[in-house]
């Protein structure tokens, strides 16, 4: 690529760079894989024309907001690819969202345009009064009711080649938090920020290459999978595999065995459940070269689980929505166990204490990170925005330390750190050790309050088939943590339960496990 990520012309558009200047070189060449269709670059490219020309013809100019809910279609490409194209900001969101979701996200972004399936349409049909900014509804698959259907509008509209003149600071893309407390909060993200990230992490790090063909199990809203999963590759000329289905072990494995390809993106999580499929054992994994890995800690256990199996190095690694992507990662023939690697190029890190003074190597504290992806501002949170946005630098939620050879591990978020007996103790380490014992499937730690008011760890275990919640096993667990760390960590408490309540983007919901609500057995 022969971009300076450090010196980006002025004049900058994602769809260009993302797609076009690819297009160009390889027309004919798959660009999306769904279902039985093969979309070339060429033909992606007049689809984002004809949606731009249908966007423009509807009334949308630069500057206002576009939002997709959308599964992983075809069609979430082209709408998103358009709308950045004519000078608008997008953003994305899963369908199926519950009515307040829908109405929630609808008037915070004041779209006027969304294009989404039949039934958030029809949800939206129901909350028509409560909804002053929204003008146009597009409905990819399924009958659009009162509103237009997308493709059909596509296919009657001739193509607009013409790009608004984007500048590299313009804003363009708004990325959800992960929203632990209340509905997600966008951070705003300029044209460069996406640029920025694919020279530096993208290139250097993934080396995607044009015989490259993704699969994602996080869906394309969130910006893990719509770098990993569709940008990245077509800047590199090669493809990705996307299906609209829940990403269940049997779906991957059937995706899998149907295309070939090369680069995983997962969750540890989903890792897990693919290690445990009954599917497993006649699953052809052979065509991956890579997998990566965000999003929750990554065990050492599965990580050997998975290596073992595959022999296919993971690349473990952490990123945000106010960064865009991945920042500290783990590299090829770089990976230290346990840990999250170290800074990509361009960004810097450092551990701080409360009062934002950098901390000696091997002291746990905030992560403060910069580089030229971070955000703006959260949109309507200004006091969040002073915050987390310090000049130049993103501070985060998650605590860290890193060892004296420059590598990070995470040490769990803030609020999830407990300190028993003056001491931190870090989740993250004691679920590591309880998910080494042979009958823990899922375990997670928070904290509970003993019968002095003292903050202790408290254990809750998922069990593999064949093993029995017990007393003697929960026993067994806090002696098998106390034989493997300092006796202080061991959680006083173990609870048994059938799965652990995870969000839409597979993260454990550590709130949901303190008020002891979903977790019963």
């Amino acid at each position: 690529m022969s971009l300076d990520p450090f010196a980006l012309p002025e004049a900058l558009n994602l769809t260009d760079f993302f797609l076009y200047r690819t297009a160009k070189e390889r027309p004919n060449a798959p660009a999306i894989f769904f279902e039985e269709q093969t979309v070339t670059y060429a033909q992606l490219v007049e689809q984002v024309e004809r949606a731009s020309a249908v966007f423009r013809g509807l009334g949308l100019e630069p500057e206002q907001r576009v939002l997709l809910m959308l599964p992983d279609v075809p069609q979430f490409a082209s709408a998103w690819f358009a709308t950045v194209k004519i000078g608008g900001t997008v953003s994305a969101v899963n369908p199926g969202l519950k009515p307040e979701e829908v109405e929630y996200y609808l008037n915070y972004t004041r779209a006027k345009l969304t294009v989404t399936d039949a039934e958030t349409a029809a949800t939206i049909d129901a909350l028509r009064p409560k909804l002053p900014h929204l003008r146009h509804v597009l409905v990819v698959g399924g009958s659009p009711g009162r509103h237009l259907s997308y493709d059909a509008e596509l296919n009657r509209t001739a193509p607009d080649p013409t790009f608004f003149p984007t500048h590299r600071d313009d804003v363009c893309v708004w990325l959800y938090t992960s929203g632990s407390t209340g509905f997600p909060k966008a951070a705003v993200h300029k044209q460069h920020d996406f640029v920025f990230n694919a020279l530096t992490f993208a290139t250097d790090v993934l080396q995607y290459r044009p015989t490259d063909v993704c699969l994602s199990v996080p869906r394309l809203a969130f910006g893990y999978a719509l770098g990993t999963n569709l940008l990245f590759p077509l800047m590199a000329g090669g493809a990705t595999a996307l299906f609209k289905e829940k990403p269940t072990p049997e779906k991957l494995f059937a995706m899998v065995q149907k295309h070939r390809p090369t680069l995983l993106t997962a969750v540890p999580t989903s890792l897990n459940g693919l290690l445990n499929a009954p599917g497993l054992a006649d699953a052809d994994l052979s065509s991956l070269r890579l997998t990566v890995s965000a999003g929750e800690a990554l065990p050492a256990e599965l990580y050997q689980r998975w290596k073992q199996r595959t022999g296919v190095e993971i690349l473990d690694g952490i990123g945000s929505a106010e960064m865009f992507h991945i920042f500290i990662t783990n590299r090829l023939g770089d990976v230290k166990l346990g840990s999250l690697g170290k800074v990509v190029r361009g960004y810097e890190a450092k551990i701080c204490d409360d009062a934002g003074r950098e901390l000696p190597r091997g002291d746990v504290g905030t992560l403060w990170i910069r580089g030229d992806s971070m955000a703006l501002e959260y949109w309507q949170n200004h006091e969040k925005s002073k915050s987390t946005f310090r000049g130049d630098w993103c501070v985060s939620a998650d605590k860290f330390q890193q060892d004296d050879d420059g590598y990070f591990y995470f040490c769990g978020r803030g609020d999830d750190m407990l300190k028993v007996g003056g001491k931190w103790l870090s989740p993250v380490e004691v679920e590591n050790v309880l998910l080494q014992h042979p009958a823990v499937r899922e375990a997670a730690v928070v904290g509970f309050k003993d019968k002095d008011g003292l903050d202790k760890p408290k254990a809750f275990v998922a069990l593999h088939p064949g093993h029995a919640a017990s007393d003697s096993l929960a026993e067994a667990l806090q002696a098998h943590v106390r034989g493997k760390l300092e006796p202080y960590k061991a959680p006083r408490q173990v609870r048994f339960v059938a799965a652990l309540p995870r969000s839409d983007r597979g993260k454990v919901l550590k709130t949901a496990l303190r008020d002891d609500e979903g977790a019963a057995s």
